[in-house]
């Protein structure tokens, strides 16, 4: 995520609740994948729930990006 898209973010999550409930659930499926990327070794169920963690993180970042497009069309 760029520092213009967190800006944006830190910006309009006081008034948003959506924006920031989708900005929580982003950074928290980053935390989780972290996790798993400093692991040397991932079991097959530990793959799989990585892989999942993965869409899911992806798909929050791009419901993020359409609130964010938003927020870059009408910046008040």
């Amino acid at each position: 995520m760029e520092h213009r898209d967190e800006e944006l973010i830190r910006r309009h999550a006081s008034h948003d609740q959506q924006l920031k409930a989708l900005y929580q659930e982003h950074l928290e499926l980053k935390r989780r994948l972290e996790a798993f990327r400093n692991k040397p070794y991932l079991t097959t169920q530990e793959q799989i729930e990585k892989k999942n963690l993965q869409k899911l993180k992806l798909a929050s970042k791009d419901r993020l990006m359409e609130l964010l497009e938003h927020y870059r069309r009408d910046p008040g």
